[in-house]
């Protein structure tokens, strides 16, 4: 590599090109032997290797290139496919994200790690970084699109997410009702408009997120706040990455956290970002990214027949932001005891009070809620919790751990162990559905 650009750009897409000319002459991932995936393993491991070291040159210069010298809020998705128009061989195409998106995930080449090494280069510059987050801090173009109906509404039905206004309080519930409310493509699209619908409405002083009830057949009726991921859309490949696993970190639980970028002029981030307190209620369990989703809101009501958990040891992957978080709330040790050796936490046990702040009867959840909205609406309380986040979560902490998490995450999702742990659920599921079958 040299310090020109377009030099090692073209350096680039030759080597890039050469690598999938082989892979071509490969049979499809599935059908290959073991020393034919070995070659394919080769000859990624030489492409990210020249990608990193031509990243680790030009990051900035290509980011300023596809934002117009960072004068242009380009959103995640969009950045990536960008690049791989302006820079090719960098990320994967288009197409191919396509044909790895027809895939179950075993069977994918696991292109979504070149996305991996390209968002968390970004996201390592403090300049480039910083600019991304703030573009992903903005209103997605779906809530600019609803906003004037909800504020005349205080109504607004998704596919996954109702959001309601009643007084100045805006409850958002989950209706994942036939997976538990779990975590799928949908639910967080969702969620990033529902949280930005809630943080654009002058009327609103406070938002709530609860489950609502859901169909399981163990739990039919009953209320749910989050199953976590949903493993089955795992499996078949159907988590992307840029969207969901890096997207909903830089998305919705950014803005819970940190505001909605109201105002793009420079200043102080009070002025900037809107910011609103935020309750979570907790019916049944939140599991996973549920337990994650808590770490960033104000006040947390659980119900006393709850639980929290990340299953990250069992799950093989990195639980979100819940690494950099959860020992704020618990301290190293119980935080270590949760994330590396799935422990759960039961609302009954005295070490539920770090992480929530009231464990209530079931039939008490309701009142709770609207004690602790009426007491976040004081005027005071916006301006008091931002400081809270600039003291606990510096931007550039945020954008740091993101940085490794990108990679780390990107890389974790392909790994033999957790690729063999989705499909070992999968056919004990597929198992269990054709007994019932047979059974009746």
């Amino acid at each position: 590599m040299t310090d020109s650009l377009d030099h090692d750009a073209a350096e680039l897409a030759t080597l890039t090109e050469a690598g999938e000319r082989g892979l071509a002459a490969l049979p499809s991932r599935t059908d290959r032997t073991p020393a034919e995936q070995e070659q394919a393993d080769r000859i990624h491991a030489d492409a990210r290797q020249a990608r990193r070291a031509f990243l680790a040159r030009h990051t900035e210069t290509i980011y300023g290139l596809l934002t117009e010298g960072m004068t242009r809020p380009v959103r995640l998705p969009e950045l990536v496919h960008a690049a791989a128009d302006r820079f090719p061989g960098l990320v994967p195409t288009r197409e191919q994200m396509a044909a790895e998106r027809a895939e179950v995930q075993a069977h994918k080449e696991g292109r979504e790690i070149d996305q991996g090494l390209f968002c968390g280069a970004v996201l390592r510059s403090p300049t480039a970084g910083r600019h991304l987050v703030e573009t992903m801090l903005r209103p997605t173009p779906r809530a600019l699109d609803l906003i004037d109906a909800f504020r005349a509404d205080g109504r607004a039905e998704l596919d996954t997410v109702l959001v309601t206004r009643r007084g100045t309080t805006a409850h958002v519930e989950f209706r994942n009702v036939a997976r538990l409310n779990a975590e799928d493509e949908r639910l967080i699209a969702d969620l990033d408009t529902a949280v930005d619908l809630v943080l654009l409405d002058d009327a609103v002083a406070v938002g709530v997120l609860r489950g609502g009830t859901v169909d399981h057949p163990k739990y039919r009726g009953r209320r749910v706040f989050s199953a976590g991921i949903d493993l089955t859309d795992l499996r078949d490949g159907r988590i992307p990455f840029v969207e969901f696993l890096l997207g909903r970190e830089l998305g919705y639980l950014n803005k819970i956290l940190r505001g909605l970028l109201t105002d793009p002029a420079p200043g102080a981030g009070a002025q900037r970002f809107t910011s609103k307190p935020w309750i979570g209620a907790v019916d049944t369990f939140a599991i996973g990214g549920g337990m994650q989703l808590l770490l960033v809101l104000d006040h947390v009501i659980a119900a006393e027949d709850s639980f929290v958990s990340l299953p990250a040891a069992e799950e093989g992957i990195v639980p979100g932001l819940g690494n950099l978080r959860l020992t704020r709330h618990t301290g190293a040790r119980l935080a270590r005891q949760v994330l590396l050796g799935g422990r759960r936490i039961a609302a009954a046990d005295p070490e539920a009070r770090f992480v929530c702040d009231e464990i209530v009867a079931p039939e008490g959840v309701d009142e709770a809620v609207d004690r602790a909205a009426e007491a976040l609406s004081a005027p005071a309380v916006a301006a008091n919790r931002h400081m809270l986040a600039v003291a606990e979560e510096p931007l550039d902490l945020f954008r740091d751990y993101l940085a490794e998490f990108a990679v780390a995450q990107a890389e974790r999702a392909y790994a033999p162990d957790v690729l063999e742990k989705v499909e070992r659920r999968w056919r004990e599921r597929e198992r269990r559905r054709a007994a019932e079958r047979s059974a009746s």
